[in-house]
């Protein structure tokens, strides 16, 4: 049988808060990946099909923002969703600015389903 379920790669380098979304979307009927650092989401996107991207914006080994140029030039039309703790307005027009089209700030779940919901609608 045929699984149609929409495909997030969810970029989070603290695992609890990966499994976390990984679980919700689940529950939400999406199928979630987690990564957990810019090398680990570039290998993933450049080897499977995603739907959408949720990034945070910090990693040890680079920036969400960098990442999300970089998932720009891959994938240019697929969705991306910054879901970062830092919630200041420069914060979310520089990920703006990086191509991402949504900017939600943790620990907003609701605000975060919502724009996956609003992103993904058919």
């Amino acid at each position: 049988m045929f699984d149609n379920k929409r495909r997030i790669l969810c970029v989070d380098d603290n695992e609890d808060n990966s499994s976390m979304l990984t679980v919700l979307l689940g529950l939400s009927s999406y199928e979630a990946v987690a990564a957990g650092s810019v090398e680990e989401a570039l290998r993933l996107a450049r080897s499977e099909r995603f739907d959408l991207f949720i990034l945070d914006k910090r990693f040890p080994d680079g920036t969400g923002f960098a990442l999300c140029q970089e998932i720009r030039e891959l994938h240019p039309d697929t969705p991306v969703i910054f879901y970062s703790g830092d919630a200041y307005s420069t914060d979310r027009t520089e990920g703006l600015n990086a191509g991402a089209q949504d900017y939600v700030a943790k620990p907003d779940i609701d605000g975060l389903l919502d724009a996956v919901n609003h992103l993904l609608a058919a």
